[in-house]
């Protein structure tokens, strides 16, 4: 019902935004106008905004705007502030009052006012960031194609921002999957971008090795200062993301970071917030850290007076947060700014209520990760989370607008965590909401495309944006939109050769070709495993070594006889322009990506969708038995693993597709990462909740029943409310608990199972216990 809502409300959007046949007289020409900026505003914004609206109009209709210090042509663009009385001799038309928005801070008003044959549009901007923000609007509305600049005559659009903070971490090290490969030029017009999307602050990592990464183009000391100069020039935050060293109880630790720290601070022209997390990195007591921060504050307001210190409480215990806001409630200290939260902060709405009102409350989303993450994606199918991996090419409008309204009211504003360019879309969602939480999405997507991809193109490819974040709904095999996804981003490749060379571009046709190719290879894969047991289920009558010959044979028909390979070329021709064009490492060993899970999407393109590499192993095992009746015994076994029967269930827990399991985690925690994602587990075991619980209502009162649970350490079962007592219990991966069923448990035929959390706090999340499958067995 949502999603037909969604799909209601882009129709309509874009029926407004891209139709114009019907008012074609009323458009206003804007290809010969002239451009008039107050002289009231210092000569460097002059310069810039000029700058951007020339270039970004020059760029994609070949016109180049002329300036000009009178009112003599036939169609003015006025650049002005609220301000102002006067504009080269022109009263301009302020509005006073609560409606005038542009009277706010970073409000805007543009407005068309004709006056006989002369026509003006006017940009009226609250301060120097209106004037951007109304020149980013304005870009993102008027029509441009070649030669043609045109612009709604009746246009009379003013708003304000409702968050204050709106901005995005683009931090320049090894560990971002292209930010590391980019030039001062490239990082200039990206964050020009971002402003005329609404961002004003932007966050980087400094104090990274020169060495670091074999992508640097540039010193990472040498850019952290050119990007604080960029920030200086759209006039907009700077600020920084810089852990205390890892452990501030040992000897020269807390003077180390100091001086660190001192050091950038003197280099760094403009700054204007420290972000210092508590934990990810960082394991230091709040009563370690605080001192640092307050001698940190010290240094900064040497170089920066108006900076301030900020702090999260990643990964604080109870003990560490009940510290952190007693200190605060006895100290009421001035030179903290504000609290950030982060991924595994305390929970937002009691952060919110626990911190004093003098602190601003910061939110840090994670909008660049798929999975084991602040915000994974929502009933992903596993085979694309074994192969598109944590960072790839992640448009989902619909999903973070959700989640934007859901959390972002419990802050002051945010600047969210990106490790790259994959999640550009989600960036420019970010930024918007933050003007307008209630603006709908297909607006967002349809100015994006329209600013980036040309109003000709700018329909069917917001369609195309929409259609991926559909891709990634439920179980693959059962979602119809992955091939019409891709025939819609097939038809948009054939029909714009000019956008070949646009990044942007680049990655969502490489995300269309991706998806599809994994669709066709699961459907294969999974026949071919299907057709396995088939064989193994023939062992009986020709020997259970031949049965296990010929089922292989039959499996590595993934390896010898590949499916979509022209879907597959497709993909590595994109993943090639992306490094050509904005240096994104998609493979660690062919473009150096700093680690597998840093968008390494084509090393683990043609990772197994069945379990031939698990059956591969198992069959060695089953080799070295000594009798033929155990090696058939654990073939049968194999064979029915996931089908126990007439009158029995399984269910593989976090699979997209389970029948029983009601639960869903709230992190993505419930992929196995081992081996650098390179498993030979049963794709069942690398799948996991701590404590899932499952519903049946079809059981036979009259049947006895064992429920077998996998998975690895404790499972504390209930039935029905009710702790069972197991007959079996192994901890290991591949082992298994059971545990007999009363009969009077299930006397109307219904069942739910639960399980109690192990007192496991004390251990990091990979060792603590889990659950991975469930049988419900009728014996």
């Amino acid at each position: 019902m949502q999603r037909f809502a969604y799909t209601c409300l882009f129709a309509s959007v874009i029926w407004s935004l891209f139709s114009c046949s019907a008012r074609e007289q009323q458009d206003l020409d804007l290809s010969e106008a002239v451009i008039l900026i107050s002289p009231q505003m210092k000569e460097t914004v002059q310069k810039t905004a000029k700058k951007i609206l020339i270039e970004e109009i020059e760029k994609r209709t070949s016109k180049s705007l002329k300036t000009g210090r009178d009112w003599n042509s036939k169609l003015t663009v006025a650049l002005t502030l609220a301000s102002a009385d006067s504009l080269y001799g022109k009263t301009v038309p302020i509005r006073i009052g609560p409606h005038a928005v542009e009277q706010k801070r970073e409000g805007y008003r543009i407005f068309h006012e004709k006056e006989g044959d002369r026509n003006t549009l006017w940009v009226i901007g609250a301060d120097i960031r209106g004037i951007y923000y109304g020149i980013g609007k304005l870009l993102r509305t008027v029509r441009m194609s070649e030669g043609k600049i045109s612009l709604d005559a009746d246009i009379d659009f003013s708003e304000s921002p409702q968050y204050a903070l709106r901005g995005h971490q683009f931090g320049y090290r090894n560990t971002a999957n292209s930010w590391d490969a980019w030039t001062v030029e490239q990082f200039d017009q990206h964050f020009r971008e971002q402003v005329l999307f609404g961002a004003n602050a932007f966050e980087n990592i400094p104090c990274q090795k020169g060495n670091s990464s074999p992508h640097f183009k540039v010193d990472p000391q040498v850019m952290e200062v050119e990007l604080s100069k960029i920030c200086e020039k759209y006039g907009v935050d700077y600020w920084v993301w810089t852990p205390a060293p890892r452990d501030l109880t040992e000897p020269g630790a807390h003077q180390e970071g100091l001086e660190t720290q001192e050091a950038f601070y003197a280099r760094c022209p403009r700054l204007d917030a420290v972000f210092v997390p508590g934990g990810d990195p960082g394991e230091n007591h709040p009563s370690d850290l605080i001192p640092y921060l307050e001698d940190l504050s010290k240094i900064l307001k040497e170089y920066h007076p108006e900076a301030g210190i900020w702090v999260s409480l990643q990964g604080f215990n109870k003990e560490k947060v009940t510290y952190f806001f007693d200190y605060l409630d006895k100290n009421s200290p001035d030179w903290l700014r504000g609290l950030v939260y982060g991924p595994s902060s305390p929970p937002i709405a009691l952060e919110r209520e626990l911190l004093p009102e003098k602190y601003m409350h910061r939110f840090y989303p994670d909008i660049t990760h798929t999975i084991r993450c602040h915000y994974p994606v929502e009933n992903w199918d596993q085979a694309f989370a074994l192969t598109l991996g944590r960072e790839p090419c992640n448009p989902q409008p619909e999903m973070y607008t959700r989640l934007f309204q859901r959390d972002s009211p419990y802050t002051d504003g945010f600047i969210t965590y990106s490790d790259g360019t994959h999640d550009d879309i989600n960036k420019v969602m970010w930024s918007q909401l933050g003007w307008d939480p209630g603006k709908a999405p297909a607006t967002i997507v349809a100015e994006y495309t329209r600013f980036f991809f040309g109003a000709e193109v700018g329909e069917e490819a917001a369609r195309g944006i929409f259609a991926l974040e559909e891709n990634w709904d439920g179980p693959i095999l059962e979602n119809p939109a992955i091939e019409k996804t891709l025939a819609l981003w097939k038809r948009l490749e054939a029909a714009n050769p000019q956008l070949s060379g646009n990044w942007r571009w680049q990655q969502l046709l490489m995300r269309a070709y991706y998806d599809a190719y994994i669709r066709d290879r699961l459907a294969f894969e999974k026949e071919l495993e299907a057709k396995a047991y088939e064989i193994l289920g023939q062992a009986d009558s020709i020997g259970a070594d031949q049965a296990m010959s010929k089922a292989l044979q039959h499996l590595q028909k993934a390896d010898t006889d590949p499916v979509s390979q022209e879907l597959k070329e497709k993909v590595l021709a994109y993943a090639e322009m992306l490094f050509q064009s904005i240096g994104a490492q998609s493979s660690v060993e062919k473009y150096q990506a700093s680690g597998a899970e840093r968008g390494a999407v084509l090393d683990f393109i043609d990772y197994p969708l069945n379990n031939r590499w698990w059956l591969e192993d198992e069959f060695a095992k089953i080799r070295q038995f000594e009798s033929e009746a155990e090696k058939l015994a654990r073939l049968d076994f194999i064979r029915s693993y996931e089908s126990p029967g007439e009158g029995s269930f399984y269910d593989n827990i976090s699979s997209a597709d389970v029948r029983h399991v009601t639960s869903k985690t709230n992190d993505a925690i419930d992929f196995l990462w081992e081996n650098n994602g390179i498993s030979r587990k049963r794709l069942s075991t690398q799948l996991f909740q701590f404590t899932p619980t499952l519903e049946y209502d079809e059981l036979d009162p009259e049947s006895d029943y064992l429920i077998r649970v996998s998975g690895f350490g404790e499972a504390l079962l209930r039935a029905n409310g009710q702790r069972l007592t197991p007959s079996k219990y192994q901890k290991g991966y591949e082992e298994f608990k059971e545990f007999p069923l009363p009969g009077e448990l299930i006397s109307e035929g219904k069942l739910k199972i639960s399980f109690d959390k192990p007192d496991e706090e004390h251990l990091n999340w990979r060792q603590q216990s889990r659950v991975t499958d469930v049988w419900v067995i009728r014996q």
